[in-house]
């Protein structure tokens, strides 16, 4: 197993995996793999993988006896992945078009990629598709930012500051984050009998500055957005906004609810 650190960041998978898994990936990771009823000897497809977390924490699992799959488009996030866990097997592939046969996994699991997909609903469908008869599914998203109320301050504060364009990409994350809309593209997907439950874990940054820093660094969101200028004012009023949040050893944490769909 290989470690990444912050000292050693040099790639979006690298912020990825050292800022954000611990933050806020790993902690998701279990909410999901319990949703999905995960268990001993089961085959298991985790779609939008990125670096791993879900698969590593279903591969803990489904056991020796079980078979972990991880699937994401984006080749930089699966080679960083290969060198964390080389027991699971990674591949390329979009969510849109699954490259495994029918009724050919017991679970699909998926955190906070939904919202990103170019058809939501054919994902949908074709993870219903590869599920065996009996097969559980698990798909997370972020519910809406308002819900969230450290993200929600920090989206306030991004619209005070830089204006509604900034604070749209911040918020791109929780676009979907409404339940009569998951339970909609889960029926349009041929999800028959998809309920939508909401599920919530701790998020937590080392500091404010660690939290900020790596929100600007994040390519999904504010990456390329602001400039040193322009990230200093965040980072002093950022001070103030997050304070409420901050805990007696300096980190920050505040509860964050997500959105599941869970279907057989």
């Amino acid at each position: 197993m290989n470690t990444i650190t912050a000292t050693a960041i040099r790639s979006p998978a690298e912020v990825y995996e050292a800022e954000f898994v611990p933050a806020l990936f790993r902690p998701f990771s279990t909410v999901v793999a319990d949703a999905a009823g995960i268990a001993a000897g089961q085959r298991v497809l985790d779609v939008a993988c990125g670096t791993g977390v879900l698969a590593r924490t279903a591969a803990a699992r489904v056991g020796a006896h079980g078979h972990v799959i991880g699937l994401d488009a984006n080749p930089e996030m699966l080679a960083l992945a290969r060198r964390l866990d080389s027991t699971i097997e990674w591949i390329d592939g979009r969510a849109e078009a699954l490259p495994l046969p029918d009724a050919s996994v017991d679970a699909v699991i998926s955190q906070f990629g939904l919202m990103f997909f170019d058809d939501r609903v054919a994902a949908l469908r074709e993870m219903r598709r590869v599920l065996r008869p009996r097969g559980r599914l698990a798909v997370a998203v972020c519910d809406a930012v308002e819900r969230s109320p450290g993200y929600g301050a920090l989206a306030a504060l991004l619209l005070q500051l830089f204006g509604e364009p900034v604070a749209a990409a911040f918020r791109a994350p929780f676009a979907i984050g409404d339940a009569p809309l998951l339970a909609t593209l889960a029926r349009d997907a041929g999800l028959a009998g998809a309920q939508v439950v909401q599920r919530s874990a701790t998020v937590r940054f080392a500091s404010i500055d660690a939290l900020v820093s790596t929100e600007r660094a994040c390519v999904w969101t504010l990456g390329g957005l602001l400039d040193d200028a322009q990230f200093g004012r965040l980072r002093h009023a950022a001070q103030t906004t997050l304070a409420p949040f901050v805990q007696p050893e300096g980190s920050v944490a505040f509860e964050m609810p997500v959105l599941v769909i869970v279907a057989r």
